[in-house]
């Protein structure tokens, strides 16, 4: 099935929203990351959402440049979801305000292009991290990009608050506790900013840190989003959770936390974290079990069955497989697909 359409992307988020599920959003950085994520959607029958941050769209590139890094990532993505019948949402991670003109903005001109050309823009939405601005810059950069990405048929995702710890050279580990939590006050202000240009999604925090960390390190506080939906509920008369929002530093949360979430509106969440440790994991068991014959040690030539990339990337890639189809049903999303008509 083809990369989701703006019809079919909006329809997703209402159906995660209603139906009290949220679609995981997982980090790719290269082809194995794109062939697991599609093949844990298409088994686990759920529709869903692939993202490349500024420092895997570098990656990608050989080191060259993080938008043209997330332009081939994305390009290949459109061409591999044809295979899978489920449909897939590409996305952008964090970008912070000094990133915008090298990262964001070509990759709104490369969709431009392509809607232009009658096609499909490249990517159906993309974070900007103002968060580290003051609200109302924050939001006057939002809706700038809102207002111009809405016109292609595209999303935006904004930040208020800050999520913590650190991430693809986005440190907020010094961040002050107040930071990590969004007030209802915000969340009004941002829905009262973006709501009448079109659909968008909102990352509010509330203790989000990212990385993992052992219990009782992060202090996550699911119903500050239940208050700010009351709060636009109250003064717009909106239906029940209005807004869109999205879970940042997912990865390590408990099932209980990610679960009290998906009554709040959380319709997507980021895991980065654990996928990468599921894809290294087994590669690194194949190559200390296989020491000697992916060495050539003592003049012998080693064994090109251990040593050949394929051989420890398949189990990688199976492995970060597993780990998505975990993400789908912590988030309830096992069945889900709108292309599913066995429902």
């Amino acid at each position: 099935m083809p990369i989701a359409t703006t019809e079919q992307y909006t329809q997703m988020l209402d159906n995660a929203r209603k139906g009290g599920f949220a679609y995981p959003a997982i980090n790719v950085v290269g082809l194995e990351g794109l062939n697991a994520v599609m093949q844990a959607f298409a088994e686990a029958k759920t529709d869903g959402i692939i993202q490349v941050s500024t420092g895997g769209g570098k990656h990608a590139s050989g080191g060259i440049d993080e938008a043209l890094g997330a332009m081939i990532i994305a390009e290949a993505a459109h061409v591999i979801a044809e295979q899978y019948p489920v449909l897939i949402a590409l996305h952008t991670d964090h970008c912070v305000p000094e990133k915008v003109d090298s990262f964001m903005i070509p990759l709104i001109e490369a969709s431009e292009k392509r809607v232009a050309a009658g096609q499909k823009p490249l990517f159906n939405s993309l974070m900007f991290d103002g968060s580290v601005l003051p609200l109302a810059e924050n939001m006057r950069i939002g809706k700038a990009l809102h207002e111009r990405m809405t016109k292609i048929g595209m999303l935006i995702e904004v930040e208020t608050g800050v999520v913590g710890g650190e991430e693809d050279g986005i440190d907020n580990s010094d961040a002050k506790s107040e930071e990590l939590y969004t007030s209802p006050e915000e969340m009004v202000y941002v829905y009262e900013q973006l709501a009448d240009i079109g659909p968008f999604m909102y990352a509010a925090t509330f203790g989000n840190v990212h990385g993992v960390y052992k219990p009782g390190n992060v202090k996550l506080k699911p119903s500050i989003l239940h208050d700010g939906q009351l709060a636009v509920c109250s003064k717009h008369a909106t239906d029940k959770n209005p807004l869109n929002l999205v879970f940042h530093g997912g990865s390590g949360s408990s099932k209980d936390e990610i679960a009290e979430t998906l009554h709040y509106g959380v319709v997507k969440m980021n895991v980065d974290t654990d996928t990468q440790y599921a894809f290294t994991r087994p590669i690194v068991d194949h190559l200390l079990k296989n020491y000697d014959g992916i060495l050539r040690i003592d003049g012998e030539v080693g064994n090109k069955k251990v040593y050949d990339p394929r051989a420890y990337l398949k189990k990688g890639t199976d492995n970060m497989k597993q780990r998505v189809i975990e993400a789908v049903n912590d988030l309830n999303g096992a069945g889900t697909s709108l292309l599913n008509t066995s429902r």
